[in-house]
């Protein structure tokens, strides 16, 4: 059984930045893709960004590109979330995820096994 915790989240201005952390534990981490989603109000859970194993593969939504890089230190169990030039649209929860058993970086929520209670961002205007 993994266990996800995430953490970094906050209130913060638009154009500002914020960087969540996501540790994970009760399994080897580096056996596990590794993903962030994220369910603003009123919406669907959406995929953010995703890593690969070993850190070689990224994978973005479009709408973050450029703002948002996604890493992760193996020797700490961690992945990161470096959000820059945020705006009120991506204020949401924001969750981690961990895939188990494919090997890509995948999109596609249903993939992944194992969350995290999800973290609260919220940027104003």
């Amino acid at each position: 059984q993994v266990q996800l915790v995430e953490s970094g989240g906050g209130l913060v201005q638009a154009g500002g930045s914020l960087r969540l952390s996501c540790a994970a534990s009760g399994g080897t981490f580096s056996r596990y893709e590794m993903g962030w989603f994220r369910q603003g109000p009123g919406k669907e859970r959406e995929f953010v960004a995703a890593i690969s194993r070993i850190g070689t593969y990224t994978n973005y939504k479009d709408s973050v590109k450029g703002r948002f890089t996604i890493s992760r230190d193996n020797a700490k169990n961690t992945v990161h979330l470096q959000m820059n030039t945020l705006k009120p649209e991506d204020t949401a929860v924001y969750y981690c995820a961990a895939d188990v058993n494919s090997f890509h970086t995948s999109e596609i929520l249903a993939e992944y096994d194992y969350w995290g209670q999800g973290t609260q961002v919220t940027v104003s205007s």
